[in-house]
Formats: C-alpha cells, sequence, structure tokens
C-alpha cells in the first residue's frame, strides 16, 4: 500500500529543482519545454484580450495620467484610457497583422524558391534579379513605399511587410530544392518522364514544411516589429484602433513630461513578445535538426 506525502518544498527550491531537471535534459527536452511556455504565453496573452471589457478603452479624465498602480498596472494616458488593456489588445492586433504578413510573405517565398529551383536558367535568372533587387532596396524606404501605394491601414501594412521579407526564405527554400534534385528518388522520377511540376509537387514541397514552418515562425517577429514601426511612423494602422505602434508614436507627445509608462511599458511588452517568437522559432529549429537535438 502507498502512501501520498505532501511536498514541502518552497517555491523557490522548487524552481530550483525545476531548472536543474532542465540542465539535464537533450536539446529536445529543452526545446519543448520552451515551446510550451512560449505557447502558454501567446495562449493567455490572446484569451485575456478576449476577455477583457472594451470599458478600458474608453475616455475617463477623472483618472487621466495616473501611474501604475494597483487598480491601472500599466497606468492610464493623458484621456483616462486604461494602458493595461490598450496594450494587450494592441499586441494581440499586432499578432493578428503579423501572422498574416508573416504566412503570405513565407507561402511567396516558397513558391518563387520552387520555382526558381525547378523551372529552368530563364526562371532562376528571373528570380534571382528579384531577389537581388528586393535585398538592395533599403528595408525600411521599400515597406513606406508599397505601405504608401497601397494606401495604408492594416491591408497595406501586410502587403508591404510580405513584399520586402520574402526573400531570405526564399533562397533558403531554393538551395535545400538544388539538394534535393540531386537525389536518388527525384532522379528515377525524371528518367520516368515526370514534368518539373509533378516532381516540385510531390517530392520537394513535402521536404521543405520544416523549412517553411521555422522560417514562418522567425519571420513572425520582423513582421510584428515592422508593423509598429510603419504605424509609428504614421503609414500603418488607424489610430482609432490600438495598436502598439500607435501606443509609441502618442506616447512620444507625453514621455518627455515624466509620463514614462506611456512608452516604457507598452515597448517593453512588445520587446518580450518579439523575442518569445525568436526563441520559439530557434527551439523549433534545434528539434528538426538532428544535428543540434542532442546537444
Amino acid at each position: 500500500m502507498t502512501t501520498l506525502t505532501k511536498d514541502t518544498r518552497s517555491p523557490a527550491d522548487r524552481l530550483y529543482f525545476l531548472a536543474a531537471r532542465m540542465r539535464l535534459m537533450d536539446g529536445r527536452g529543452r526545446a519543448a519545454w520552451v515551446i510550451g511556455l512560449c505557447l502558454a504565453y501567446f495562449t493567455v496573452l490572446v484569451a485575456t484580450s478576449r476577455l477583457m471589457d472594451d470599458a478600458g478603452l474608453t475616455t475617463d479624465f477623472l483618472h487621466k495620467k495616473l501611474p501604475p498602480c494597483l487598480e491601472y498596472p500599466f497606468g492610464t494616458d493623458w484621456l483616462g484610457r486604461d494602458m493595461l488593456v490598450r496594450t494587450v489588445k494592441g499586441l494581440t492586433r499586432s499578432l493578428g497583422i503579423g501572422l498574416l504578413a508573416a504566412t503570405v510573405s513565407s507561402v511567396v517565398s516558397v513558391v518563387l524558391g520552387t520555382l526558381s529551383a525547378t523551372m529552368g536558367r530563364r526562371t532562376d535568372a528571373v528570380v534571382t534579379t528579384l531577389v537581388d533587387l528586393v535585398m538592395a532596396t533599403p528595408h525600411l524606404v521599400l515597406l513606406i513605399l508599397v505601405s504608401f501605394a497601397c494606401g495604408g491601414g492594416a491591408t497595406g501594412v501586410i502587403i508591404a511587410v510580405a513584399v520586402s521579407h520574402w526573400t531570405r526564405l526564399a533562397r533558403i527554400i531554393r538551395a535545400e530544392i538544388l539538394q534535393l534534385k540531386q537525389a536518388e528518388f527525384v532522379m528515377v522520377s525524371r528518367r520516368l518522364g515526370r514534368s518539373p511540376w509533378w516532381i516540385a509537387r510531390k517530392h520537394m514541397l513535402p521536404h521543405i514544411i520544416p523549412q517553411f514552418t521555422i522560417g514562418l515562425i522567425l519571420l513572425f517577429p520582423h513582421a510584428i516589429l515592422h508593423a509598429a514601426g510603419l504605424t509609428f511612423l504614421g503609414f500603418g494602422l488607424s489610430p482609432h484602433n490600438p495598436s502598439i505602434g500607435i501606443l509609441l508614436s502618442e506616447s512620444m507627445r507625453h514621455i518627455s513630461t515624466g509620463y514614462w509608462w506611456l512608452a516604457i511599458l507598452p515597448g517593453l511588452s512588445l520587446l518580450v513578445t518579439v523575442k518569445l517568437f525568436d526563441v520559439l522559432g530557434n527551439s523549433l529549429r534545434v528539434i528538426t535538426d538532428p544535428k543540434t537535438s542532442q546537444e
């Protein structure tokens, strides 16, 4: 008969024990823990945004410019709006825009990278030249031009980020497919008379799913940061909707007068979110790469 004993360790001892166990894990074990923690953070962020009342976004001059306190952990702005509510909803909106922009950009990368590697020298030359042109253009200038040409707003930001961020992943996809073309099963399909399109669809695309997934996640933080940057410069989202770029842009008019929480806390929240996406992408890379999984 077994008896259950109560764990009398302090929270600090439990945390130390958990950290020690993670140090003893191999690369994949640690990466799995990190992925779980990152996904938990994003789930809590989105759920909190859904559950938060929009009353915190309404004007309340009786509580304007309050510093962080128990009632308002992120303080209030010059109109009395709750900065915690605005930050959480702004981050969630930025996540949605970043997801769409990163997905569109990754799909463009896969399509052009596959065409470049499988459709002959002329197509390869055209795609390679296009990659060089995009990479030679200053990043911020290209973002502003495309967003302005598309009329700004969420659509303009998504198109601008997608157009300016596809090149690196496209080069990775192209190199991977060029290596796959020398594989024996691909050469057999070619001798059997299969078309380049059939080979690309049946043999190439299934093998580049890991690169596509990791590239999409690693592109996510860049999309969020550049979407916030465009909005900060006035070429992005409408100021009527909460977003991190809007919060930072509006705070510049008040931070010099001592209201530091209007910029510092939303900015730190953005940096934490972006860093977690970067950690998530690197952890997925560890899991999918057999060379680093046992480190």
